[in-house]
């Protein structure tokens, strides 16, 4: 592989490039200085002896993935219980994961939740504890790291530390989440408490003594949405997209819009999706359920959302390998191919205001996945800023090929 000069020119030739507006099934891209210079119809021009091409006929080259919600860093962490690793290890071995999966931009979402149970993954200093190591190990990752920080709105006792690591800019986007069982995505008690004895390998009687504490919890700590307004209204000062999480009705989503909400995440109903979209949100599901088809929890489906045209976004959740393989699925059933790819780059990133990400256009920022399907859909390369972040050397076959280091 080269060495990292960015200063040269690098063409990207004979591929089918996936345009913000259509598919452009023989081109080539220039890239200088990070950036998209130019783009042309079929093979790559003749080009001076200082220019390097990456020849890729066959393959398909869309922009660079963003993810808005990715949950795996807190697992990355601590993969058992009680079983928990050095954080910048962990944030290492994710990052590389990340830019297998073509992902060049990743909001990681940690969270500021309250749990009285020791040790447990989910409190809000181990969420402190991993923003600042991401913040330290910022310039030296593969991928564009971001936090997503998701405030659990029952637990009063966050604030005071998030609202910390927003005076320092430490965060880039801020989520309203409540996982209160009874409303939300577990609005269903009876789903809860089948999905924890799955997810938790717990029993019958675990799981309904585990409800009756939470559900008392709940009684005794009310929500201060006054505390919750004073986190959103320092997000807005700090110009920060604002989430809502798991709407399940119309009167929910009015409310967080009041508290500065532009974006509805995983939406459980079709009505909470109907009211988001009328209200202007940008709407987003999980890869993982719209690649299966439906929710992990018998919630609304991605797939029937984006079938009533309830769908602009699509996020990891909890699976990044998810992200290309269900833009592709969705592209070949049910959008043409550029608007199922929108779903994972230019959306998310006019979303959150992402400019000069997201599309392949001249000036774009060099943000690029070299995609395979000889056999299997798979990533090839992925390109950041021009430099390669991941490379699956081919087999001697392939078309896709790499020139040594000058």
């Amino acid at each position: 592989m080269w060495r990292d000069d960015l200063s040269r020119e690098i063409w990207l030739s004979d591929v089918r490039l996936v345009l913000p507006g259509g598919v452009l099934e023989r081109g080539s891209l220039r890239l200088e200085d990070g950036a998209i210079a130019e783009i042309v119809e079929g093979p790559a021009p003749h080009a001076a002896p200082t220019l390097r091409r990456l020849a890729g006929q066959g393959h398909t080259v869309i922009p660079g993935i963003i993810d808005l919600h990715g949950d795996m860093l807190e697992r990355e962490v601590e993969p058992r219980p009680g079983a928990a690793f050095p954080l910048p290890m962990s944030i290492m071995e994710l990052d590389k994961r990340l830019a297998a999966a073509g992902v060049t931009t990743a909001y990681a979402a940690i969270s500021f939740a309250e749990n009285a149970r020791k040790g447990h993954i989910r409190t809000e200093d181990r969420a402190r504890e991993l923003v600042h190591a991401v913040g330290n190990l910022r310039g030296s990752l593969l991928v564009d790291f971001r936090i997503h920080a998701r405030f659990d709105v029952t637990n009063a006792r966050a604030a005071p530390i998030l609202k910390e690591l927003l005076r320092d800019g430490l965060v880039d986007l801020v989520s309203l989440n409540d996982h209160t069982p009874g409303q939300g995505q577990y609005r269903d008690l009876e789903a809860y408490m089948n999905f924890m004895e799955r997810w938790q390998n717990m029993t019958r009687k675990e799981v309904q003594e585990r409800l009756s504490e939470r559900l008392a919890h709940a009684a005794e700590h009310p929500v201060s949405w006054d505390v919750v307004a004073e986190v959103t209204a320092l997000a807005r000062q700090a110009g920060l997209p604002i989430a809502s999480h798991d709407d399940d009705t119309e009167q929910k989503v009015d409310l967080m819009q009041q508290l500065g909400a532009g974006l509805s995440e995983f939406p459980v109903t079709v009505k909470a999706a109907q009211e988001a979209r009328k209200r202007g949100m940008s709407i987003i599901m999980g890869a993982p359920n719209a690649l299966r088809g439906r929710s992990l929890t018998g919630n609304l489906s991605a797939v029937d959302a984006l079938g009533q045209g309830l769908l602009d976004i699509l996020a990891s959740d909890y699976y990044p390998a998810t992200l290309l393989q269900a833009a592709w699925q969705i592209g070949h059933q049910d959008l043409p191919l550029h608007e199922a790819v929108r779903l994972i780059t230019f959306n998310p990133a006019n979303a959150v205001g992402l400019e000069g990400h997201g599309r392949i256009a001249v000036g774009a920022q060099a943000d690029l996945v070299v995609v395979s399907q000889e056999v299997h859909l798979k990533t090839c390369a992925t390109l950041k800023a021009g430099r390669v972040i991941y490379w699956a050397e081919p087999q001697q076959k392939a078309a896709l090929t790499f020139p040594k280091a000058l």
